[in-house]
């Protein structure tokens, strides 16, 4: 007797993509966190966006919530509250 299994509903994946291309001094800058990966920059552009990136999660952290959870319009209020 074969039995079929119902798939299980996936949990939404989302996650965060930084890249910058302003480096010149020769160096390749990678930083991983949970939901994001950043690529490329000069120093000072990829600080920004490790700064942009952790301060996006500490926002969805204190809401409770994960990156899979918001809509894209409440992310881009999430990055322009954090740019002000």
């Amino acid at each position: 007797m074969d039995i079929q299994r119902q798939p299980r509903a996936q949990k939404p994946k989302a996650a965060l993509l930084g890249l910058a291309f302003d480096a010149d001094d020769g160096q390749k800058r990678i930083t991983r966190g949970p939901n994001f990966l950043l690529a490329g920059g000069s120093k000072e552009t990829h600080g920004m966006l490790q700064e942009t990136a952790i301060k996006i999660n500490e926002r969805l952290t204190k809401a409770g919530k994960q990156l899979a959870d918001v809509s894209v319009n409440e992310l881009r209020d999430i990055v322009a509250d954090i740019q002000r």
